[in-house]
């Protein structure tokens, strides 16, 4: 039997650090649009250069090359309008650092497993833990050309990661792309540069405490005025005292507007966005700012009175209740969502679910057990081979989008997310509860069985419902029942005291010599399992 990969123990997943908020820009005229665009086209130009001096300072990159970039860019515009540019562009550096090894490490593992499987026999099996050989002599001499491709590939990304280059495109790759294919997107040329000139414009200023409505750059007061300050080149716009441009019209935050509000009044730092959606034509105005660190429940109290365990598919999430020893408590609940259509549609089918399993948790006041997913080495054709069903599948599930949006929306609700390891899951929840929890009115699929799986992980309990029989002998048979009570439940393995008082019908005359031998009685298991008396309540999963 192969050795199975350790399991990492369950954690109480940490809360959000920090809270963004998006309103629409109403009411502003054809000239705040003018304005807003010329801002964010010089901003952009000047984020366009200092992102190529920063991806050409590469890793050697120290404080004071950040100083003289900063310096740079304040005589073109103003110090904090600099410094939001600095800093936005670091990050998307470091980004793309990150995403550049994770590229790597896949490549990596592509490699690896169009080797192995080359150097096996054509038609050669495979197991559970290693993918066999390629079935046909066309399909072995395919993956020896991929393979070489993978390698070029793999040598030049390792080329740039020891050269410290990194590869950005502002504006997005997928939308430079589309350049190339208006037809297939149904665009004409003009409507894809206004896009580009959209996404690849520069409004965003980051917050200081202790300034006045805690931003000074992109400035919104408690009343909803919005003004910018405008950078030196553009300052002849101004309409407002100090180089500023006041827009038109207020702004209204419906969701967290008091918390928004509340730190306004009180110039604590709040970062702005404004940005364009070219499609719809409209203007939005997002703030976000950093929250404290929720103290986390302790692991124990989440457990307390038990949870629900969540099983995420490509369209629903399978969940089931469990009392704290275990058991499957009511019947299976599935919360459906679809995942076709626009982003914006997607996301609001996510919304929906998760809010309706977390209001279910909510009324019984439960933890929430879900896998610790991420499918980013488990989605490339060298794993998964010709499924390519199953590798859409796998790439259409939002998890991490799932995850982080759940954690979020339940620490609103004061409820508690522990995160385990998904590994066996479905496998070890189909091979020991499915059947089991099957019945004429009930039928029990495996996304249901591996809800259960998690939530006896989440619990601290081992996956399969029963310890291991007894062996054969005269007495016990290998098919008896397990069921004992909790370890520690005083009296657990003693016998039972003889109760005095008139019986039912005439008792042996050595009964009562025998009531503390168990082994006298010719029944399977002990009188302990038979009686009608309890020491406590059983758990089946024990």
């Amino acid at each position: 039997m192969a050795d199975l990969r350790s399991i990492d123990p369950p954690f109480v997943a940490p809360g959000p650090s920090g809270v963004a908020v998006r309103t629409r820009l109403k009411a502003i005229t054809t000239e705040d649009e003018k304005v807003l665009r010329l801002v964010g086209d010089h901003l952009g130009t000047l984020a366009g250069r200092d992102l190529k001096a920063r991806c050409a300072a590469g890793p050697e990159h120290d404080t004071g090359q950040w100083a003289e970039r900063k310096r740079t860019l304040t005589l073109e515009t103003s110090s904090r309008w600099a410094g939001s540019i600095t800093r936005a562009t670091h990050d998307q550096w470091a980004l793309s650092r990150r995403a550049q090894l994770a590229h790597i490490q896949n490549l990596e593992a592509g490699v690896r497993t169009i080797a192995h499987r080359l150097s096996l026999q054509i038609g050669e099996k495979g197991t559970k833990q290693a993918p066999g050989g390629y079935r046909t002599k066309q399909e072995w001499f395919a993956k020896s050309r991929r393979l070489h491709v993978l390698e070029d590939r793999l040598t030049a990304e390792r080329a740039d990661r020891e050269a410290g280059r990194v590869r950005v495109v502002r504006g997005g790759a997928r939308l430079l792309g589309t350049r190339h294919n208006l037809t297939t997107a149904n665009l004409t040329e003009t409507q894809w540069r206004e896009r580009w000139q959209a996404e690849r414009r520069f409004l965003q200023a980051d917050g200081e405490s202790g300034k006045r409505f805690g931003n000074e750059t992109i400035r919104v007061t408690p009343d909803g005025e919005v003004s910018i300050k405008l950078p030196g080149p553009l300052a002849h716009l101004a309409n407002a005292p100090c180089g500023r441009y006041l827009l038109t019209g207020t702004v209204v935050f419906h969701h967290r507007g008091d918390e928004w509000a509340d730190r306004a009044v009180g110039n604590r730092a709040v970062a702005y966005r404004i940005h364009e959606d070219v499609q719809r034509g409209r203007w939005y105005l997002t703030a976000s700012w950093t929250i404290p660190p929720v103290k986390t429940v302790p692991l124990t109290q989440a457990r307390a009175k038990g949870l629900i365990g969540v099983d995420t598919n490509a369209d629903h999430l399978a969940a089931w209740r469990l009392d704290r020893h275990g058991n499957p408590c009511g019947e299976p609940r599935r919360f459906f969502f679809d995942l076709s259509g626009t982003a914006d549609h997607r996301d609001a089918q996510a919304r929906h679910a998760l809010i309706r399993l977390l209001h279910w948790a909510a009324r019984h006041t439960l933890a929430i057990g879900i896998e610790n997913l991420d499918f980013s080495a488990e989605k490339t054709r060298e794993k998964l081979g010709r499924r390519k069903r199953f590798r859409k599948l796998i790439s259409g599930m939002p998890v991490s989008k799932l995850r982080a949006r759940l954690v979020s929306m339940a620490t609103e609700l004061g409820l508690t997310i522990i995160a385990v390891d998904p590994a066996y899951t479905s496998m070890w929840g189909a091979q020991h509860w499915q059947k089991p929890l099957t019945s004429n009115t009930r039928k029990t699929t495996r996304h249901d069985a591996a809800a259960v799986a998690i939530g006896r992980r989440a619990l601290g309990h081992p996956v399969r419902r029963r310890t291991a029989p007894p062996p054969h002998d005269q007495s016990d048979r290998a098919g008896h029942r397990t069921v004992q009570a909790r370890p520690g439940v005083p009296g657990r393995e003693e016998t039972h005291p003889s109760v005095p008082g008139q019986r039912a019908r005439p008792a042996a005359p050595d009964v009562r010599a025998k009531v503390g031998d168990q082994c006298a009685q010719h029944r399977s298991g002990h009188a302990a399992e038979h009686g009608s008396r309890q020491q406590d309540s059983l758990p089946l999963s024990l």
